[in-house]
């Protein structure tokens, strides 16, 4: 199992003397080397499912799919309206200081903006939502959609 037991067999010559069985303690690392491979298999499937926290029902586009920078910040319209910065809900009126608190990136610029809007909200909202980013200074916003549908077809 974990220990093993010096060579020799217990018998030393053949004179029946017993020599005293000493264990070595070494670790066996292999349940823990499986242990911490089946973690990472985990978390490298769960990864990717994390930045959509927020249920949003897209609408559909033939756009090509953008890699994700790490300092974005991800905006979502829920169906009923709810706003959610990242993960955290938020207020809307709550939504310019939010932003205002939101440092730059390393180069100086605002970082990107995702915004996710569900697919049955009025364009008013999203619109609306888009003027507080703009008046905030983030001028790089990117509109989320499902790019594996059609437009057009349900």
């Amino acid at each position: 199992m974990g220990a093993s037991l010096s060579p020799g067999g217990g018998r030393s010559g053949g004179r029946g003397r017993r020599r005293a069985r000493v264990p070595v303690s070494e670790i066996n690392v292999t349940p823990l080397v499986d242990v911490m491979l089946v973690l990472l298999i985990i978390f490298m499937v769960t990864a990717p499912l994390l930045n959509a926290g927020v249920p949003v029902n897209l609408p559909d586009s033939r756009a090509k799919a953008l890699d994700q920078e790490p300092s974005q910040v991800n905006l979502s319209l829920a169906r009923d309206g709810r706003l959610y910065l990242d993960q955290t809900e938020i207020e809307r009126a709550a939504l310019p200081e939010r932003l205002a608190a939101i440092p730059p990136g390393p180069d100086g610029k605002p970082p990107l903006v995702t915004l996710r809007a569900d697919k049955s909200l009025d364009y008013g909202e999203v619109i609306a939502v888009m003027g507080e980013l703009n008046r905030a200074g983030f001028n790089a916003i990117s509109l989320v959609t499902n790019s594996s549908g059609t437009p057009g077809q349900d």
